[in-house]
């Protein structure tokens, strides 16, 4: 039965290879985002027209190369190591709490499986996505975090990878990353909050972008500073080499704003 749904998920799916040479004209969460606002308008709840959309796809080469650095140091510094899953941080989201696994070890077996049931109980995993995972979650699927649609990712993400190859998966996901209501991709982002273009990025303000992840509706650098100016400050440490690690998805209470010039 697994085998037969996984085999589905992969031959009906909308192809991926698609987006081998074109952009995507709307993504699954900007369609969810609209009509969040949509219904928002509707019940009363909010005033006013719909916002407007910033969405600028640009090639990889018009992305100020710090800004890869800074997304993949923030996000997912395994990318090029890995094919669409990050079996490391898979486990560890699991709560498989060993360095290592093998089969034929029982003790293995039996803390996955105790993993296994504590997962079915939450029904929900937190952490472990990578860039390609969260690709393929903006193009096709949900926020939901339930079992059966960190499959459908799962799934995807081998498709992604490929169709696609790494250099493909990195300029789509720079250019349909959520990076605060309706600010789609870097080149959005980096008009929006700082008046200039992608490829026109300091370290700093791609540090600043990146720590918007993951929750550019509430920590962007136009939007509750504290919680991105403390991830932006963690990221430029990265990118100049200190070995610190950058917490993925650890909500934090609202911090006030780091100073600019207090950022090494």
């Amino acid at each position: 039965m697994t085998v037969l749904l996984v085999a589905w998920l992969w031959f009906v799916w909308p192809p991926p290879a698609w987006y081998r040479w074109f952009w995507p004209r709307q993504t699954a969460f900007m369609a969810m985002r609209r009509d969040q606002v949509e219904d928002a308008i509707a019940r009363g709840e909010r005033n006013g027209p719909l916002p407007e959309r910033r969405y600028q796809p640009v090639p990889l080469s018009r992305i100020a190369p710090v800004m890869t650095a800074a997304v993949l140091v923030a996000e997912d510094h395994r990318f090029y190591e890995h094919a669409g899953i990050d079996y490391v941080e898979f486990r560890h989201a699991l709560g498989y709490r060993p360095d290592d696994f093998s089969w034929s070890n029982g003790r293995n077996r039996a803390e996955l499986a105790r993993a296994l049931r504590r997962l079915w109980n939450r029904r929900d995993m937190r952490g472990a996505s990578t860039i390609t995972q969260q690709l393929a979650k903006n193009l096709y699927l949900s926020p939901s975090r339930n079992p059966f649609r960190k499959l459908k990712e799962a799934v995807t993400a081998w498709r992604l990878e490929y169709w696609l190859g790494k250099h493909r998966i990195m300029e789509l996901y720079l250019n349909v990353v959520e990076l605060g209501p309706e600010v789609w991709g870097v080149e959005a982002g980096s008009r929006k909050y700082f008046g200039l273009g992608a490829r026109q990025l300091s370290v700093e303000q791609a540090a600043a972008l990146a720590g918007t992840l993951p929750f550019p509706l509430s920590s962007n650098p136009g939007f509750r500073p504290g919680r991105m100016r403390w991830r932006q400050a963690m990221i430029v440490r990265r990118i100049r080499g200190e070995k610190i690690q950058i917490p993925r998805e650890i909500e934090l209470p609202d911090l006030p704003p780091i100073p600019a010039d207090t950022i090494p």
